[in-house]
Parts: structure tokens; C-alpha cells; sequence
């Protein structure tokens, strides 16, 4: 089987899992009864958060070995997860934003948990101007690969900071009394759908990406080549 078909077969999977969780969230799950219909973004909003972290964290080790062992596929696999982690990180403040305005009154507020996933969103977006700049220098990987892995450090704080802090942003998966915020077992299985469905979606997306961006590495070694090739013909 060849990897046209491996992503073939990913994207199918991915569809047929976006569609369950879509029912799921619509119409199999019940409505909350404090938060009322806003509450069902959750399911989207958590995942994405889920992915997001999967995805800077996998920029740190990519970069990681990129330092260790210089292979450029590690480079490539690292800003692939990097432009990837910030669609996610995105929509993580989008939706958390929508739910905000009609359960707090405010589209955004400087609690704990939103400033420190701010602060994720715009060190990665500091990361993909530099990686822009760069261009294809070796020193412009290994600079991104060193705020890749500085920049991973918030993940953690970011996961942590409801308990760090005073927050008025919802404990849902494990609250400060060990619980959880989901009672209803359609609401568990509703998030678990919706976990394995965004992270079929950002394992697609990210192979997507990686491959387009292997194939631009080779293509710039193969003009690489012609140029020093046509230099020593005239030469």
C-alpha cells in the first residue's frame, strides 16, 4: 500500500469520524442544564485544545532531534506540526470565545487560562514568523527549533493554571475536587467521539502538510544541484 493510499484511507476515516461526532453533538448528546444549548461547543472546543498541545509538543521533539541529529525531516515534521498546532490554537480562543459572550457577558477576559493559551498562540505565531523570514537557511531552522522548544513550555502551565491560579474559567475534566464535570455518560462518550475524530483530523491534516513540505526540501536540493552543476560546467 502505497502512502497516497494510506492518506486516502486517513481522510475517509477522518470524514466518517466528523460525522458521528457531528450527530453525536446535535443530537445524541443531551443539553446542559445550567450553560443550556452553548454548553455543546464544548466538544469542539476541548478536542481542539487537545490537539493544539499534541501539536506543539510534537514541534519540541521534533526540534529536538532536529538539533540532535540534523536531518532535515525533523525540521520539516517540526513546522508542519507548527502551522498545524496554530489552526487548532486558533479555533481553541475562537470557540472559547463564543462560549464566553453569552456564560460570562464578555467576549474575552484576562483569566488565567486565556492568557496563557494567548501567550501559546502568539510564541507559535512568533515561531512561523521566523520560520517565514528565514526562508531555508539552516540557522533559520535551528533558531525555530529552539523557540519550538521553549515555546512548549506554556503547554504544561496552560493544563495547570486553573489550579495555579484563581480562575473562572470551568474545571470540565478533572475539577479541584477530583471529579469531573460531566455527569451524564452520553456526554462522556460525546467528548471521547469527538477527541478521536480531531485527532484523525489534525493526524491527516499534519501528513498533508509534512509531504507538501518534503517535497519542497527536495526540490530546493535538486535546484541546489543543477545550480552548483551549471557553475562548474562554466567553470
Amino acid at each position: 500500500m502505497n502512502d497516497r493510499a494510506v492518506r486516502l484511507g486517513l481522510g475517509l476515516v477522518t470524514l466518517a469520524l466528523m460525522l458521528v461526532a457531528l450527530y453525536m453533538v446535535f443530537v445524541y448528546v443531551p443539553t446542559e442544564a445550567d450553560q443550556g444549548i452553548v454548553q455543546r461547543i464544548f466538544y469542539f472546543h476541548v478536542p481542539c485544545a487537545w490537539v493544539a498541545f499534541a501539536s506543539f509538543a510534537l514541534v519540541a521533539i521534533a526540534g529536538i532531534f532536529y538539533l540532535w541529529l540534523g536531518q532535515q525531516v525533523w525540521d520539516d515534521l517540526g513546522y508542519a506540526a507548527a502551522e498545524t498546532g496554530m489552526v487548532f490554537c486558533t479555533l481553541v480562543l475562537v470557540t472559547g470565545s463564543i462560549w464566553a459572550k453569552p456564560i460570562w457577558g464578555a467576549w474575552w477576559t484576562w483569566d488565567s487560562r486565556l492568557t496563557t493559551t494567548l501567550i501559546l498562540w502568539l510564541l507559535y505565531g512568533g515561531y512561523l514568523m521566523l520560520r517565514a523570514m528565514a526562508g531555508d537557511s539552516e540557522q533559520g531552522a535551528r533558531f525555530g527549533a529552539v523557540v519550538g522548544i521553549v515555546a512548549a513550555i506554556d503547554v504544561p502551565i496552560v493544563i495547570v493554571s486553573v489550579r495555579l491560579w484563581r480562575t473562572i474559567h470551568p474545571a470540565v475534566l478533572v475539577t479541584r475536587q477530583g471529579g469531573h464535570g460531566l455527569e451524564d455518560p452520553r456526554m462522556v462518550a460525546t467528548l471521547l467521539v469527538s477527541l478521536a475524530a480531531f485527532t484523525a483530523l489534525f493526524i491527516w491534516i499534519l501528513c498533508l502538510r509534512f509531504v507538501t513540505l518534503r517535497m519542497h526540501t527536495r526540490l530546493g536540493a535538486l535546484a541546489r544541484t543543477l545550480a552548483l552543476a551549471e557553475a562548474a560546467a562554466h567553470d
